[in-house]
């Protein structure tokens, strides 16, 4: 988190309505965007995604109501989430055109300020029990086959190169399908591709998931996108090899444990780490845990077992 050092920087960045992104891979030696890099850019730009569908809701209100009749026409489902889940203004919107709304609802991003907003703006359309956090796409807090229908809206995209291992962690909390609207690089104009490569984009989606051995249903262009220059592909997988299905409950993001609810915190014993919860919305980033080995130890206890006399 070295970049972190350089916040006030790169907020002015941001002021002048420079890329951050391409600001901040000029301070690094890798030609991929970084985690860091992904999460900083997108901190700063919360809020700015309200603001463009209050401008103007019907790209929106048209791009949702296309994604629920794919959701529809596969069966609907008990669990959804969306990963990436921004400001929620895919799926807040999203919600409301459903044929049925499924019982759980849940959606998360790295950027903790991101899902401040989407905590907001989904309470202002009137869904109160969405559950949301914070995790890393590569390390979801959340455990195997335990959601239904797992999707994402152009939030793979700026991780170019990790095509695969975006695949993998999705497809392994997925339950029944998996539907990813990102850039369908290969469906791409020339120049439409140039910008891609530019901005370290995915390229690979639907090759990796060809050589992944996935049970590819549907793979076209999307019938609505906001850039001529980063058209959306619509990809959908139905997963094969499903178990049982596992609960949503959250887990700790990097061994799967059980995590406790504490007053302010989540707890994971088998694990001892520990994740804030920050305004009502748990922080389940693997650099947000909090090594507490001895998190139930009463000193009290302690002293017994170990003859301790402390009084003077």
């Amino acid at each position: 988190m070295e970049k972190f050092k350089q916040l006030n920087k790169i907020k002015e960045v941001y002021s002048r309505g420079e890329n951050i992104i391409k600001y901040l891979k000029q301070l690094g030696e890798n030609n991929n965007n970084t985690i860091e890099d992904i999460l900083i850019s997108y901190d700063f730009q919360a809020g700015s995604y309200i603001k463009g569908y209050a401008k103007d809701p019907n790209y929106k209100s048209d791009y949702c109501e296309a994604i629920a009749k794919v959701i529809d026409n596969l069966g609907g489902a008990n669990s959804i989430i969306e990963v990436g889940i921004g400001e929620a203004t895919t799926l807040g919107i999203l919600l409301g055109k459903l044929n049925v709304l499924p019982k759980q609802i849940l959606g998360f991003d790295i950027s903790w300020s991101r899902v401040k907003f989407a905590k907001k703006f989904l309470e202002a359309l009137g869904f109160q029990n969405v559950k949301l956090f914070t995790g890393n796409l590569f390390e979801i807090p959340l455990r195997d086959n335990s959601v239904d229908i797992v999707y994402t809206s152009h939030s793979i995209e700026p991780n170019g190169g990790q095509e695969e291992e975006a695949l993998r962690e999705l497809y392994r909390i997925t339950n029944e399908y998996l539907i990813l609207l990102e850039p369908a690089f290969d469906l791409a104009s020339p120049e439409a591709k140039k910008r891609m490569l530019d901005h370290g984009y995915v390229t690979k989606l639907h090759e990796t998931a060809k050589k992944l051995n996935y049970n590819i249903i549907e793979y076209r262009l999307f019938e609505h996108s906001s850039n001529p220059l980063n058209p959306t592909g619509l990809l959908i997988i139905k997963k094969e090899d499903s178990s049982e299905q596992n609960s949503s409950d959250l887990v700790c993001p990097l061994t799967h444990s059980k995590l406790e609810t504490k007053d302010s915190f989540l707890f994971a014993e088998d694990a001892f780490l520990t994740y804030p919860i920050l305004d009502g919305i748990p922080c389940l980033l693997k650099e947000n845990s909090i090594l507490a080995s001895h998190l139930k130890t009463d000193f009290e206890t302690f002293k017994k077992e170990n003859n301790i006399n402390l009084s003077k």
